[in-house]
């Protein structure tokens, strides 16, 4: 309202002024000029109209920044989207199961609406201030002399009726568009704040019962089991049941659309993984490869692509929603292990089978008795049976299912927690703290469970990768197997470290201590710390390692992911392919390092005085290391070897395994593997046997005796070479008479074969040319 009693008071002030007594000029009298009219300044009626137009402009303009652009109606459907969300917590929240799972999502979700609520206030405020900046335009109005004097007076404002009457049509549509504008942006505040304020007491309600539910655990909520003697009729159990499943529904479904976003990602993502993986499948199916896939002992991927996939989106979804409430992340454990079910079928043992669906059957029980059945003596005696038979099962049942898993260490420790838990949750119950009982017993059968369907993740992804080799290999003409069990030894430690953290991170939230855990430990890293003038946190320090770590892995294992194999025996070796896998080491590496640096916050200043000391290290002692290093990076773009090429140097031969960005391995014929520092590399002559082609020269020395001819011997020895597939006939032979007498001759024979198999093939070659020459009757000595 005061912006626009601004604006009347403006309009009016120009109206008395233009509507006042007459002006100065009218009634007073006429100066006499003391200098020539020629140097006269003269307000023109063009003056006038240019102020005229200014003031249009401005009011035009005025109109078209005070009207609500499409960024501000975003603002109020987001504003209207926040009260929706609002309305439904506060509304789940007075009715809602107490459990701390449910407590926990409100707590998070209510910390993000608090947090879009400040954002909105905070536009809202910017909007206001933009209103503020359009009236100053206004009363800058009055600083032009020219309208002002134009106002005053009166004969010339006739001159100027139409355009002061449109004048006057600008400002009351920008003065009506502002002060509906204005209204509606004080309303829009006025409710932002009452929200602030109804979040604000929700926080602190939900906080208080995070706080009381942490003290009861560690204190009796309820009465000694004993001495309980309530019973409560059917008709009430029946109705407290129904209440409860319809608000679990309510609260599991707004945390569904709250999290749609993220699960549509995670679905599209796997969507695409199941594409892939059915796409390599079809190609080896489609070319007479997949009966191969039974060598690689498939477990998995041999039952479909849709259930692996599956599990893999399910462990997913369980690990990054770990404050769900407590009917939705339930489901979603039974949908998992749902899954696992249907592919265990027909691959377990009926016994492992039987023990694995009682596990499945006690823990839905468990489920269904936490969310929906009130605290009560049945409820209790209840929780007591299952936890002794759970106990009984992980003594007695429990090692038919270690028997099927892929990875057995962790369940040795799944099954300890399991017991120990089921017992303490006897304890507990027995001496009234339900609510650590019944955590402890939920946990003790997720970490079971969970650890199942942990390895399964592993062993499906392993499959995946080895099924991304072996497609890979056989698109490139390489059908040869390969050994996938050392292989799969070798991939699945990284995984293994990953796995065991997900297990942890699941029973430390289903525990409500991973986030205290998490806090502290982020508390501990983040805190700062001070070495002279340097500053750091733990944090970063571990980061840079983890980054560098990972770094290593990835240039380590790309290889894999291209067919790549350390294959020793392979001659098919596809040198380009080689040399993009080691620029791409080069670049990963390199990049990783510089996003570890990145990562750790260390200062450019400080980065340069590292630098500065590496290069006093580099003149005192690391010469080798870094003149090695160049050297790597060299071989990699110089390519005057490759890996696969058979290669002397000074006094080792072999064929060159692999290239590093520090030393390079040659397997010698002997087996050995000799490591040669790139420096030495570039610093000898080498010898490279196949850097143009695969192809050496190799010769024979025979001895012929008996009734023949030069040109017999000739022909002999060409269709005893033409005969050997190992012998590239497309460059010919070359026959050389070393001595020639009556009867006897010399002769020293060279051919080209497979740098890979020239002993084999010279062995070959004998053997050929003795039963040739035999079968003429001649004798041969080589």
């Amino acid at each position: 309202m005061s912006q626009k009693r601004n604006f009347v008071y403006l309009f009016v002030l120009l109206l008395a002024l233009s509507f006042g007594s007459k002006s100065y000029s009218q009634t007073a009298a006429p100066k006499k000029e003391s200098r020539s009219k020629l140097f006269e300044e003269a307000t023109t009626d063009s003056d006038y109209l240019m102020a005229i137009e200014k003031a249009g402009e401005v009011m035009e303009t005025a109109y078209n920044d005070a009207d609500f652009d499409s960024a501000s109606h975003h603002l109020f459907g987001e504003i209207k989207r926040t009260q929706s969300k609002l309305d439904l917590i506060l509304a789940s929240l007075k009715g809602a199961n107490p459990n701390v799972r449910n407590q926990q999502m409100y707590h998070t979700v209510l910390e993000e609406i608090q947090q879009q609520l400040n954002e909105q206030n905070t536009a809202i405020n910017l909007r206001n201030e933009k209103l503020e900046k359009i009236k100053g335009r206004f009363i800058e109005l009055r600083k032009d002399k020219n309208l002002m004097a134009l106002l005053k007076d009166t004969i010339r404002r006739k001159q100027f009726k139409k355009e002061f009457l449109n004048l006057r049509k600008k400002y009351r549509s920008t003065d009506s568009l502002m002060t509906k504008n204005q209204g509606i942006l004080n309303t829009k505040k006025r409710i932002t704040v009452q929200r602030k304020i109804a979040v604000s007491n929700a926080l602190i309600t939900v906080e208080n019962n995070l706080e009381k539910s942490g003290i009861s655990m560690l204190h009796k909520e309820y009465p000694f089991l004993w001495s309980i003697t309530d019973s409560i009729p059917k008709k009430t159990v029946a109705q407290n049941i129904g209440t409860k499943i319809v608000i679990e529904e309510k609260v599991a479904a707004y945390y569904l659309s709250y999290r749609t976003g993220g699960l549509i990602t995670l679905l599209f993502f796997m969507g695409l993984l199941a594409w892939y993986v059915s796409r390599n499948l079809k190609y080896l199916k489609e070319n007479g490869y997949a009966e191969n896939l039974t060598h690689f002992n498939f477990k998995y991927l041999n039952r479909g692509v849709i259930l692996p996939v599956a599990v893999i989106a399910l462990n997913i979804a369980v690990i990054s929603n770990l404050f769900a409430p407590a009917l939705f992340l339930e489901l979603l454990y039974l949908i998992l292990l749902g899954t696992l079910t249907l592919l265990f079928k027909n691959k377990w043992p009926s016994k492992a089978m039987k023990n694995w669906i009682f596990l499945l059957g006690l823990f839905f029980t468990l489920c269904f008795l936490d969310l929906f059945i009130e605290v009560g003596f049945l409820q209790r005696c209840a929780f007591i049976a299952i936890n002794i038979i759970g106990i009984r099962y992980g003594l007695v049942q429990i090692k038919s299912l270690k028997e099927q898993l892929y990875i057995k260490g962790f369940f040795k420790w799944a099954s300890i927690i399991f017991i120990a838990f089921n017992a303490l949750s006897i304890l507990d119950n027995l001496f009234g703290r339900v609510s650590l009982s019944n955590m402890l017993s939920l946990t003790a059968f997720i970490s079971l469970t969970q650890i199942v369907a942990l390895s399964v993740l592993l062993k499906i992804i392993l499959e995946i990768i080895i099924l991304q080799i072996y497609t890979t290999r056989v698109k490139r003409d390489i059908q040869k197997l390969f050994d996938h069990e050392s292989l799969s030894e070798t991939l699945k430690k990284p995984f293994i470290l990953a796995l065991g953290y997900m297990w942890f991170v699941v029973i430390a939230s289903n525990l409500n201590i991973w986030e205290s855990l998490r806090n502290s430990l982020g508390s501990l890293l983040s805190h700062p710390n001070t070495i002279g003038s340097i500053t750091f946190t733990l944090g970063n320090i571990v980061l840079f390692f983890i980054i560098v770590w990972i770094a290593h892995l990835l240039q380590k294992y790309v290889a894999y992911f291209f067919g790549e194999i350390d294959d020793e025996n392979e001659e098919n070796v596809n040198k380009r392919q080689h040399s993009k896998l080691l620029i791409t080491r080069l670049i990963v590496l390199i990049g990783g390092y510089l996003l570890a640096i990145s990562a750790s916050g260390m200062p450019l200043d400080k980065l340069s005085i590292l630098l500065g000391a590496l290069g006093v290290g580099v003149g005192l002692g690391l010469q080798n290391v870094v003149n090695n290093f160049v050297s790597g990076i060299i071989l990699i773009f110089d390519k005057p070897i490759q890996i696969g090429d058979v290669i002397e140097i000074s006094s080792e031969s072999g064929r060159v395994k692999a290239m590093g960005l520090r030393t390079t391995k040659i397997n010698a014929p002997n087996g050995a593997e000799i490591i040669i520092p790139n420096g030495n590399l570039l610093s000898q002559n080498i010898t490279n046997w196949t850097y143009t082609d695969n192809f050496k020269l190799v010769e024979v020395s025979i001895e012929i005796s008996g009734d023949t001819t030069p040109d017999d011997i000739n022909a002999i020895i060409m269709q005893a070479l033409e005969s050997l597939s190992l012998v590239n006939t497309t460059k010919t032979p070359q026959i050389f008479y070393n001595a020639i007498s009556d009867g006897k001759y010399k002769v020293l024979v060279k051919f080209w074969c497979s740098i890979y198999r020239t002993e084999e093939t010279i062995s070959s070659a004998r053997q050929v040319l003795f039963s040739h020459f035999k079968a003429k009757g001649l004798t041969f000595s080589s």
